[in-house]
């Protein structure tokens, strides 16, 4: 099935058109094909798991337009796409709670367990602690929806790991903003006092690095906010 046929009536306002459409498909029967061919290298193939990943968060933020601006998804082209990446097993689903398309980690994921010392692991690594980190809260990071503690142990893992396999990475300073809030919700939320103590040390720790480190950063105004959660009574 094509999207051509309707080329001459696609809105202008859409952000998805069917050229665009029926790139992002070819693009993602490529990556599947070397994802899934046992005569690629493992290397090869979390690399096409990491562009799935890349991909499907480039439609995600297209989706999401359309939802903040109209409240759904609109558009043939853009119909046609979700409908054909889900009958590939790419699926792209809005959540409810969410009120969004939420980011698709399990791409990078896979990357990762096929190949944990690969050339994207890092950028892999980033983009779920990104990713799980913004659909974790509406506006205020310090009021996230539940957590379980499990979960947020998790997260924690893995910016501790980021921060340590790559210190020179491009997005080294937004995953010290991101652990140091997630140090403070476990300082707030931990399951005894002792290991509240603990995470609220390592929060102010990484607040006072963040701040000699990127004083001049817009989210260095953010810090003092979490400051004062960590002088609060626990939840």
């Amino acid at each position: 099935m094509s999207l051509l046929w309707c080329a001459g009536i696609a809105q202008a306002h859409d952000l998805i058109t069917s050229e665009s459409a029926e790139r992002y498909l070819a693009q993602a029967q490529q990556r599947l094909e070397v994802l899934h061919s046992r005569a690629q290298s493992p290397a090869q193939r979390a690399q096409s798991a990491f562009a799935l990943g890349r991909m499907l968060d480039e439609i995600r933020d297209l989706l999401n337009r359309d939802v903040a601006a109209h409240g759904r998804i609109q558009g043939l082209s853009t119909e046609y796409l979700v409908r054909e990446l889900k009958s590939n097993g790419l699926t792209l689903e809005p959540e409810p709670a969410l009120r969004h398309f939420p980011a698709n980690v399990s791409w990078y994921r896979e990357a990762l367990r096929i190949a944990p010392e690969g050339g994207h692991a890092n950028d892999a690594m980033f983009s779920i602690l990104q990713g799980e980190f913004y659909d974790s809260f509406d506006a205020d990071p310090m009021q996230p929806r539940s957590q379980p503690w499990a979960a947020l142990q998790d997260q924690i893992a893995l910016g501790e790991q980021l921060i340590k396999r790559s210190p020179a990475h491009p997005d080294i300073e937004e995953a010290k903003f991101i652990l140091a809030v997630l140090y403070t919700r476990a300082a707030r939320v931990a399951p005894d006092r002792k290991t509240g103590a603990q995470y609220a040390e390592r929060a102010r720790g990484s607040i006072a690095d963040f701040q000699s480190r990127y004083a001049e950063s817009m989210r260095a105004a953010a810090l003092p906010v979490l400051l004062q959660s960590l002088e609060e009574p626990r939840r």
